[in-house]
């Protein structure tokens, strides 16, 4: 066959394939699969994980309810015994894990949890406030201790003006929290209180979003912006709320195809990674999953409805701003999601159908699900494998640890403890899902902290070194230092969870053989970043190091 032949068969071929591999290439694609890793780490802490919050010294705080009786599975230490809300109790209802030598300890707790909040505070103290019944106006106190240290809960009666079931908190950058909400409230206050403060302030925005019988309002999302002011999404409609003045400063439009999102509804929210810290910084929150309206009544009736497979992303300081609607390859109600150091976000947990609530869900949502907040449109979904071999439904949750390791942990969709006879048994186990960048495959290009040292400070405004190790060549290029704050995690909400990625101010300059060093410079607001302890990571070619905690002054 002469050349001319052979041309023009291939181009005959490549003008029947086009159609094909435009189909194929350019149309909406379904998601592809990436590795990961599950390990069980406790097989049985002696409580569900309903509650979860990384503090410094790589220490998280879980804990549970007090109403499923005055007994879990972990006694309290030197037979220790309590007062608590089902009478004389000798067992924890939280306990505290050590991440470095994979541990628990119990700690102690007599009012009840149930359905609580909270957030760190600047200077690393973890204020927990609500609960169920008795608890619902306690605060309690967590400083977290180093190595040896015993440190455990204080707890003081009427910290809250109300009572706080079902709340949201946000750290603020006047050393306050403001919790936000709860069942029958509508309206905030603030912790620790002030002459001025020491009141509730009307918020009709919730009374507004509540629908009857099934409220969907429940758990808000609370963000603060860039400007200061606090994004609040609850059911399926958002404002821009100025906290000092009680003044709404915008109504955002309701998420397109009018589903809740919040709980009982219960989809999960949180800001995108922060960039361009030294320009125009575009603020954008993402809401994923849930369950339709009327899924909550419907589900109380015995009809469980499928869970929404749409994400809605917008940029909240648009001057024109709306909903972008996008699928995700799993629907999912009751998931966590997790900003992961690298800059994407993990999608963890859940179910395929019902609501939140005691026995609403099933269809355990096994296989977590990376989106890609810089990928095109219709491209930002990974399924992660392996899926995991546990179902993590209702009261369930997921944190980011220090080492880029996602904690796993909960699942207790009953009225107590039942280990058998159901098809989701009450799971006490912690595990870790490792995502594909902890591969040992990227050892070579993964950097390895030197310098600073864990625990160090920084300031605002000011640029700083960063000196790293890696074993294999350096993209320059290809270099990002972030910083993320830890969360606290319940009920598909990630309070305080935040990412931004550093300014460079010097890039990548050679140490000598492996080492390497970059100068970024801190964010320059408590507005982008609040006072208190940080990860910071630095990332290349999408691999990130482990972490190091730094610290924004107060």
């Amino acid at each position: 066959m002469n050349r001319a032949l052979i041309f023009s068969f291939s181009l005959w071929q490549l003008l029947i394939l086009l159609p094909l591999l435009h189909q194929t290439c350019c149309r909406n694609p379904v998601a592809s699969a990436a590795g990961g890793k599950w390990d069980m780490l406790v097989p049985n802490t002696g409580i569900p994980a309903m509650h979860m919050q990384l503090l410094r010294y790589d220490k998280v705080a879980i804990l549970d309810q007090t109403t499923f009786g005055p007994s879990s599975n972990l006694s309290l230490p030197d037979g220790k015994c309590v007062n608590g809300t089902a009478g004389k109790d000798c067992t924890a209802h939280s306990v505290e894990y050590d991440v470095l030598k994979n541990t628990v300890r119990p700690l102690t707790v007599s009012t009840d949890v149930w359905c609580s909040s909270g957030s760190v505070m600047p200077d690393g103290t973890f204020y927990h406030t609500g609960g169920d019944g008795g608890g619902g106006s306690v605060v309690r106190v967590l400083k977290p201790c180093n190595s040896g240290g015993l440190c455990d809960w204080k707890e003081i009666s009427n910290g809250l003006l109300a009572p706080r079931w079902y709340a949201s908190n946000h750290v603020l950058p006047d050393k306050r929290q403001i919790i936000i909400g709860g069942r029958g409230q509508f309206n905030y206050e603030f912790y620790p209180k002030t002459s001025k403060t020491k009141k509730l302030f009307d918020l009709p925005f919730l009374s507004q979003t509540n629908d009857p019988g099934a409220e969907n309002n429940l758990y808000p999302l609370v963000v603060q912006n860039v400007d200061g002011n606090l994004f609040i999404f609850a059911n399926n409609k958002a404002i821009l709320f100025n906290y000092n003045t009680g003044a709404v400063i915008k109504t955002y439009p309701a998420i397109p195809d009018g589903n809740p999102r919040s709980y009982p509804s219960t989809g999960s929210g949180l800001l995108l990674p922060l960039k361009n810290l030294q320009g125009n910084i575009q603020a954008e929150v993402l809401v994923c999953g849930g369950a339709p309206k009327g899924a909550y009544e419907s589900a109380i009736n015995g009809v469980l409805m499928g869970a929404l497979k749409t994400c809605g992303r917008i940029s909240i300081n648009d001057p024109n701003p709306k909903w972008v609607m996008e699928t995700m390859p799993l629907a999912r109600v009751m998931g966590d999601m997790k900003l992961l150091p690298d800059g994407n976000v993990l999608l963890i947990n859940g179910a395929g159908s019902g609501t939140a609530g005691w026995e609403l869900g099933k269809d355990p949502v096994l296989s977590p699900v990376l989106y890609k907040p810089d990928a095109p449109l219709g491209a930002r979904f990974e399924v992660q494998t392996p899926a995991a071999s546990r179902p993590r439904m209702y009261h369930s949750t997921a944190i980011l640890l220090r080492d880029g390791r996602v904690l796993v942990g909960g699942s207790s969709s009953h009225g107590g403890y039942v280990y058998t006879g159901v098809d989701y048994p009450t799971d006490l186990s912690l595990e870790a899902f490792s995502p594909s960048y902890l591969d040992p495959q990227f050892d070579p290009i993964r950097p390895q902290i030197t310098s600073p040292k864990s625990q160090s400070g920084i300031q605002y405004k000011k640029s700083f070194p960063i000196q790293f190790t890696v074993k294999g060549t350096v993209n320059p290029n290809l270099v990002k230092v972030t910083l993320v704050s830890p969360s606290f995690t319940t009920h598909s909400m990630s309070m305080n969870h935040r990412l931004l990625v550093l300014s460079v101010t010097k890039g990548v300059k050679s140490l000598g053989k492996s080492k390497y060093e970059i100068t970024v410079a801190a964010p320059a607001t408590t507005n982008l970043a609040l006072p208190g302890y940080y990860m910071l990571f630095v990332v290349h070619q999408d691999i990130p190091s482990a972490g190091i905690w730094v610290r924004l002054p107060q």
